[in-house]
């Protein structure tokens, strides 16, 4: 790979930093060797007591070796094509990471065998291996490329060739994940992914990849497209993985909405699930339900439509008077707002107001959904692979994500964007500036209600059935926290978000009781390591941090020193 011109950064080459790849190449081997040795005496998680034929947790700690080889290899065998890789951080991520792994096996193991006497020599070699990884990578974590991983260009059909490898991967770990039905598999697995990520990212992969998706940005947005549609023919017409992955579309599609009011326009919104309600009791009352005390069935598109501006009328409405107040003050309003909503729809039943949502029996049996001769709710088969119901569902919300996904882009890179921006800057600088306040802040209360009105009318047809405790303020509370834990004005990272909050309690409900208080300390950790969330928004990358202060003082102390000490 060749590059281009690129900032020059400290280089050491001390015998420290050579013992610490020394250790990284020997850390490495370990967790590779330890891979095909017996992990168990009991036949657990897939049978880890058989030695040389690797199941699970084995797989898992090799292929935690085989990055953490590659990552100490690009000091010598690969020092060519991988010579910017920034080696000595890459390994202490991956040592820690693999120590923790083997520790958490180890815990795996004793809890399921009934002793920590039934694990065998591979976990605790593959324990060695982390602890020596992360050795190595302490001493040598000064030890970084003389070039800087964003300025490394390789030729067009190489990068292509990675983005397309990466997208490949990233299905085939999406499947494999959901067709765990282990718990401790599930969490090692995920785990195992993590671990080889952030080794990865601290050596500096992911800003490579990152500069070869800006160089080859359709080429990505494609190739993310075709793995997501691909994802149904993976898992062999299973209804349950499917309808977990149809509802985590829908859970992320409504969150990019929310991202418009929160991430963009900064306006903290607690009641959000109430849009996504009202788009769903949109879709019921006019599905032809024959619990709809409306007669009138319009073809879903013109449902659609009605639902995500009516979901739209309800954001100016709560927009309207809240634009006089803000921070805490708005979060309080809106979650009344959320409150009015689920207490209105639940009495509305003929006794307390108009026959019109059925009351806390909500509307029933709606039927599927049926677009142009396309039954929603039959089983397809193309390609010989059978597409189940959920299946049907799911295409349909990848194909309504991905318009989500596109409006939400056009408005962040268009005036309306940096206007919302510069709003959650500074409000009373955006207005001295020019900025319409009162007609952005509106704009964002609608535009993101009516992205959720859209969704909450799929939604409908695909529960089947709309009641009010479905719209409770814990879901607002959860799309909120999909949109911190992401990255907020992001896209992927909002995505990540809805997966990771949607998915989790789905896969470990043994966890169940103990959900919200793993995802307090989830936003706990994050707030403190990582505020910006899982995929920083570039914004907000290039604001003037504290750390940032830390640094300017340092400098002008140290520029203070060097002006007394010149002649």
């Amino acid at each position: 790979m060749s590059t281009a011109t690129a900032a020059p950064q400290q280089v050491e080459t001390t015998d420290r930093s050579g013992l610490g790849t020394t250790l990284g190449l020997v850390g490495g081997a370990l967790l590779l060797v330890s891979g095909l040795l017996s992990w168990s005496f009991e036949p657990v998680f897939g049978d880890i007591s058989v030695r040389f034929w690797p199941v699970t947790l084995q797989i898992f700690a090799m292929l935690i070796g085989a990055a953490t080889l590659v990552i100490a290899l690009s000091r010598s065998v690969l020092r060519k094509p991988l010579g910017w890789l920034n080696a000595g951080p890459g390994l202490l991520a991956t040592g820690i990471g693999a120590t923790i792994f083997a520790a958490l096996s180890l815990a795996a193991i004793t809890q399921q065998t009934g002793g920590l006497i039934n694990a065998n020599e591979g976990v605790w070699v593959a324990l060695v291996g982390g602890l020596i990884t992360a050795a190595g990578g302490w001493l040598g974590r000064h030890v970084v490329s003389e070039r800087e991983a964003f300025h490394v260009k390789a030729p067009s059909t190489v990068e292509i060739a990675i983005i397309v490898i990466v997208c490949a991967l990233a299905l085939a770990v999406a499947a494999y994940a959901l067709g765990r039905e282990d718990a401790w598999v599930f969490v090692l697995f995920l785990l195992t992914m993590g671990v080889i990520a952030t080794g990865l990212a601290k050596a500096g992969f992911f800003s490579y990849l990152g500069a070869a998706a800006q160089r080859h940005q359709h080429v990505l947005t494609l190739g993310a497209f075709a793995a997501a549609f691909l994802f149904p023919f993976t898992q062999d017409g299973s209804e349950i993985n499917m309808s977990i992955a149809t509802g985590v579309l829908i859970f992320a599609a409504t969150a990019i909405g929310l991202n418009i009011v929160v991430g963009l326009a900064g306006l903290l919104d607690l009641g959000y699930i109430a849009f996504l309600g009202a788009g769903a009791y949109v879709g019921a009352i006019l599905s032809g339900s024959v619990s709809s005390s409306i007669g009138w069935t319009p073809p879903f598109l013109v449902t659609a439509l009605i639902g995500g501006i009516f979901a739209a009328i309800l954001g100016l409405i709560v927009g309207s008077p809240t634009l006089r107040v803000s921070g805490d003050y708005l979060a309080i309003v809106t979650l009344a707002f959320g409150e009015i909503f689920r207490l209105s729809m639940f009495n509305l039943d003929g006794n307390n107001g108009p026959d019109l949502t059925n009351g806390p029996n909500g509307v029933t049996n709606i039927p599927d959904l049926n677009l142009f001769g396309f039954d929603f709710g039959t089983t397809h088969v193309i390609a010989g692979i059978p597409l189940s119901r959920a299946a049907n569902y799911y295409l349909f919300m990848l194909l309504l994500t991905a318009l989500i996904v596109l409006i939400f882009a056009r408005l962040n890179n268009s005036r309306i964007g940096r206007g919302w921006v510069a709003i959650r800057e500074d409000e009373r600088a955006a207005e001295a500036m020019g900025v319409n306040t009162f007609g952005l802040k509106l704009l964002a209360f609608a535009g993101g209600a009516f992205l959720a009105g859209i969704a909450g009318t799929v939604k409908a047809h695909y529960d089947t059935s709309v009641t009010p405790d479905q719209y409770q303020f814990l879901e607002s509370a959860f799309l909120l926290a999909a949109v911190v834990l992401g990255g907020m004005g992001t896209i992927a990272g909002v995505v990540l978000g809805a997966v990771i909050l949607k998915l989790m309690p789905e896969k470990l409900r043994f966890f169940n009781e103990y959900r919200l208080l793993l995802f307090g300390l989830l936003l706990v950790l994050m707030m403190r390591f990582r505020p910006e969330g899982l995929v920083a928004n570039k914004r907000r990358q290039l604001e003037f941090h504290e750390d940032d202060e830390e640094l300017a003082d340092e400098i002008g102390e140290w520029k203070a020193v060097k002006e007394e000490d010149a002649p």
